[in-house]
């Protein structure tokens, strides 16, 4: 039986929730309708799960975002539509389809930032630490949250992509991998978005052949640490569970799985507040020449955002929210063609 998410206005885990309108009730299997308690921004907010047009498991149609999973109850279509309240403060209806459409409406909160608490970085003390950019960033970024999916395998294996290529390659790797062995989403009606589907299961991606690695532009190396990781999946999915520096301190006891994924992957699985993507080609120049107006490399990064260690990835996120471009000197990264090796 699905359990009766939309039927009572109340309280869960401190949010805010109520029955969706009727009509949006019956037009989904599940639904929901979640207050954020204060200035909210569902694209801003889910950003960093939306890598552009390369995954067609979200679907971005104005203000409405479309996004398809599976839950552990099964595969989920879910609709968020955000909108304003009665008394003129923000909300998102929620709408589910298909056998995992109750868990992923329990959970859309979470997605959504929910349980994201930027009262320590908004205390006045630290907050007068802060570098007059951020500070201002932050002031223009009240709507934003950090999300948390809470599923590892769905962001690990784009992550893995990532490792050591330009994300122009990461992305045309998985899309493609996605389109071959990804599956339909549960039918929304008339409505369902044309060509959402469900990115791989970890059963599904450990069934993809060498050779179609091999057509994606996937070294042996990444496919062989996708491989070695989702051969551990349910380990993986418990890591959710864990606190973030904890999961990521775990997740790499997998061979090719390093700092810089770890903390890829719990920014986007917890909404980790504090996680620094150690390794990242660009991240340390970037953040050193906004600070200083001098590049760095990650030891010097570190040190220049211990000051507000427990909030070192909010920093980043508003550093990156001011529109702050490093100049750009020296050599870029070579796009690699690995399908002509």
């Amino acid at each position: 039986m699905v359990p009766p998410l939309s039927a009572v206005r109340g309280t869960m885990e401190g949010m805010t929730i109520a029955a969706a309108p009727p009509r949006l009730a019956a037009a989904a299997d599940v639904s929901m309708r979640w207050y954020p308690e204060g200035p909210y921004s569902l694209s801003r907010t889910l950003a960093p799960l939306l890598p552009g047009n390369t995954d067609t498991s979200f679907s971005v149609q104005g203000d409405v975002i479309w996004t398809a999973f599976t839950t552990p109850a099964g595969p989920a279509t879910m609709r968020l539509v955000p909108a304003g309240g009665e008394a003129g403060g923000p909300l998102v209806d929620i709408q589910a389809w298909g056998p995992g459409a109750a868990a992923a409406v329990q959970e859309a909160p979470r997605l959504l930032g929910a349980h994201d608490d930027w009262r320590g970085f908004d205390e006045p003390a630290f907050h007068a630490t802060l570098p007059r950019m951020v500070r201002e960033a932050r002031r223009r970024s009240l709507a934003v949250r950090l999300p948390s999916s809470g599923r590892m395998v769905d962001q690990l294996v784009p992550i893995i992509l990532e490792q050591k290529v330009t994300v122009i390659e990461a992305r045309r790797a998985y899309r493609y991998l996605v389109h071959r062995y990804g599956t339909p989403a549960p039918r929304a009606g008339m409505s369902t978005p044309a060509g959402l589907v469900l990115v791989p299961t970890a059963a599904q991606w450990l069934q993809v052949p060498s050779w179609e690695w091999h057509k994606a532009g996937v070294g042996p190396q990444r496919s062989a640490t996708v491989m070695r990781a989702l051969r551990s999946a349910v380990a993986l999915e418990r890591l959710a569970t864990l606190p973030a520096a904890q999961a990521a301190e775990k997740m790499q006891v997998i061979p090719g799985i390093g700092a810089w994924t770890a903390a890829e992957v719990v920014q986007r699985t917890h909404g980790c507040p504090d996680s620094i993507s150690v390794g990242d080609y660009h991240l340390a120049a970037y953040v050193g020449a906004a600070l200083t107006g001098r590049r760095t490399d990650d030891a010097g990064m570190l040190r220049l955002l211990e000051p507000w260690r427990g909030h070192r990835q909010r920093v980043v996120r508003m550093i990156q929210g001011t529109g702050f471009r490093k100049p750009t000197f020296g050599p870029r990264m070579t796009i690699q063609d690995h399908r002509r090796h």
